[in-house]
């Protein structure tokens, strides 16, 4: 079966979290890249009514063979109750930067 690559993102309430979980990420090979985007608004349930806050967007750059680990780790590491915790297919990319995601990460 050939390599599945995701492309997998998280939210969080600071930046200084956002870099903590994007470093730690990437030094356990988890992730070949990390990105963190922010401030955004975010607009959601929670506990029964609507919530709005301002967050910050960790995209991460993976591979189907270590997502469950990555997942692990997220929620062991995030603040929320219920992280974001979301895969996405990469449909298609560059050969070399893919080869790239799969040897940083060691899949």
């Amino acid at each position: 079966m050939p390599q599945e690559y995701l492309e997998v993102k998280t939210t969080t309430d600071s930046k200084d979290e956002a870099r903590m979980l994007a470093e730690a990420i990437v030094a356990a090979r988890l992730a070949a890249c990390v990105q963190v985007l922010g401030p955004i608004q975010s607009t959601y349930w929670w506990n029964g009514s609507i919530e709005k806050t301002a967050e910050w967007l960790i995209i991460m750059k993976a591979t189907s063979e270590t997502f469950e680990a990555l997942e692990r780790f997220i929620r062991e590491k995030h603040s929320y109750d219920i992280p974001e915790i979301i895969a996405t297919p990469i449909a298609a990319g560059s050969p070399e930067y893919l080869e790239w995601i799969q040897k940083e990460t060691g899949a």
